[in-house]
């Protein structure tokens, strides 16, 4: 008789898990529990449902019991709920959920892989409401839509700035839906930082979303979300995505070790403290390559990788694991965004001496279509230069220059590495020295103290004590749009007017992008300025970060107009 393996959970997790166990061994035995009605389903392109970019829901449907059957000759038991585990007598309880019918089946090996639930914080009044939704399966997604098309609703209140939100309600805007998006956060998506965050702030105002930061939700009603401020928002559909909680509530009644992140507890082959029971996915505690510490970590990407490590290790086939460092990439309308490693908020966090290179280059060669400014933020480690994370966002491919870094973080890479990367060049795919290049160089310039920068954060503050600030662009552009007090000294005619710069005050350049700032500020040291500052991210930089909050609070601009262009 071969190996009896039992798996509680599909998608990306137990599905993966079975298929290797397969290919490894033709006789074991293997059947995959999953309460739902569907085993192996895309729930990374759920949203897309919404706007019609996938058709029909059964479309997300990857694999079905019977073609697991045939292909795999792997046992799968949709609807059929585990309820207990029995480590002494090595069984589980299992409930047919269709019929209620309670069974016991015995294993040799045990996987968990129940994911994670989305959070519904009982606080929230009204949060049981028929009108309230979550996104975890293909069954939420169909009952979402069926409910708004049903309904003929066209106001929708979306809670939660993270992936799921922004992309519930990217899709439903595009389905013509009046979109709320509520965050209690001052910004979405997490594993960006605040200035870049404005970006995305942006995209989603002008694309007719109204973006709520900074503050909660009190109350559903049947018309209303009531949030903590007192503010009302239309809504008779909700959508709940502010977050998800591990799946560990059998992995807990069975004794297993909880981590500190209240995730399964895992060793490096993702055994849990039960030699016989392995645990992978969303439900588990990993570990983070860059901090040392435990994480959990939900997207589909590492949860492959684990289930494959897992089968391995059943029969022999051990693995290194390097720790993730959590990788991602989103669609926000127009804009695509990407991150890796750590941002600002986890460095200081873990007090990790960091700097940054925040660059705006062009993200192909600009006379060819479709040539587009890229922000690109680097993070890297002081002295050592070692690379820490990245971010990326732009209309282009923000994804393969943040894969470069991933993989060179993954390798203990620094700049210098960076710096030096061959990399595919054509003026339809980049430029020669292309933005990682770029910014590596940035980088070095600043970890051996070339030249000071100012990040955009602390432009507003430059500009309202009416420091010196030098715009170097060109007078057309400049007088498209500038900062409030800036002086026009154009780069081309930089040499000719340098008395007209002070030497006695710090004098602050900018302008439309980083390389010509640089050059500047290069000119003037080497002509004995030793108090200039590069304003990096640019006048395009300075406009994206600040535009949102002159907005939302109707503040004073700090520029004359913006200039996105």
């Amino acid at each position: 008789m071969g190996k009896r393996i039992l798996i509680v959970g599909g998608v990306a997790g137990g599905a993966s898990v079975a298929a290797r166990a397969r290919r490894i061994d033709e006789d074991a035995e293997i059947i995959v529990f999953e309460r739902g009605p569907h085993v192996s389903f895309s729930n990374c392109a759920l949203p897309f449902y919404l706007s019609g970019v996938v058709k029909d829901s059964e479309s997300l449907v990857l694999m079905t019991p019977e073609r697991f059957k045939k292909q795999y000759n792997i046992q799968i038991r949709v609807q059929n709920e585990v309820l207990q585990i029995n480590r002494e007598e090595k069984t589980i309880l299992v409930r047919e959920r269709l019929t209620g019918q309670e069974y016991e089946e015995a294993y040799d090996t045990l996987v968990l892989s129940p994911g994670a639930a989305p959070i519904l914080p009982g606080s929230i009044q009204g949060i049981s409401g028929d009108q309230v939704f979550t996104v975890r399966n293909v069954v939420d997604i169909q009952r979402l839509k069926d409910y708004l098309d049903r309904k003929e609703i066209t106001e929708v209140a979306v809670v939660g700035g993270g992936f799921i939100g922004l992309e519930v309600a990217e899709n439903l805007r595009m389905a013509g839906k009046e979109v709320s998006l509520i965050e209690a956060l001052n910004q979405v998506m997490a594993p960006f930082d605040y200035d870049m965050a404005q970006i995305l702030h942006k995209e989603l105002t002008d694309k007719g979303v109204h973006l709520i930061l900074n503050d909660g939700v009190k109350a559903i009603r049947p018309d209303l979300v009531e949030l903590l401020s007192g503010r009302q928002v239309p809504a008779r559909a909700v959508v709940m995505a502010i977050g998800v909680a591990p799946e560990t509530k059998l992995a807990r009644e069975a004794g297993l070790d909880i981590g500190a992140t209240g995730g399964i507890q895992v060793d490096h082959n993702y055994r849990t403290s039960d030699r016989d029971i392995y645990a992978v996915g969303d439900a588990i505690q990993v570990y983070h390559q860059l901090t040392g510490k435990p994480v959990r970590l939900a997207l589909a990407g590492p949860a492959q990788k684990q289930a494959r490590a897992a089968a391995d290790d059943m029969y022999g086939i051990h693995n290194r694991r390097r720790g993730v460092i959590g990788s991602s990439v989103i669609r926000i309308f127009d804009l695509n965004a990407a991150s890796t490693g750590l941002n600002e908020k986890m460095a200081k966090k873990e007090e990790i001496p960091y700097e940054i290179a925040y660059v705006l280059p062009a993200d192909k060669v600009g006379l060819m279509p479709g040539s587009r400014p890229m922000h690109f933020k680097l993070i890297f480690e002081v002295p050592t230069g070692r690379l820490l994370g990245a971010q990326a966002i732009g209309a282009g491919e923000v994804d393969k220059r943040v894969n470069v870094v991933a993989a060179l973080i993954s390798m203990g890479g620094t700049l210098e590495d960076l710096k030096d990367l061959e990399l595919c060049y054509a003026p339809l795919f980049g430029t020669a020295k292309d933005v990682v290049n770029m910014a590596a160089l940035v980088g070095l310039n600043l970890l051996y103290g070339k030249f000071k920068q100012v990040p955009v954060t602390k432009v507003r503050e430059l500009v309202e004590k009416r420091a010196c600030i030098i715009d170097v662009r060109e007078p057309g552009e400049f007088a498209r749009g500038h900062l409030v007090g800036a002086i026009n000294i154009p780069l081309s005619q930089l040499r000719e007017r340098m008395e007209e710069i002070p030497r006695d005050v710090p004098v602050y350049l900018h302008c439309r992008s980083s390389q010509r700032s640089y050059n500047a500020v290069m000119a003037l040291q080497n002509r004995g300025y030793t108090n200039v500052y590069n304003i990096s991210g640019s006048f395009l930089g300075i406009c994206c970060y600040e535009y949102y909050n002159d907005l939302a609070t109707g503040r004073n601009k700090i520029v004359t107009e913006y200039n996105f262009h």
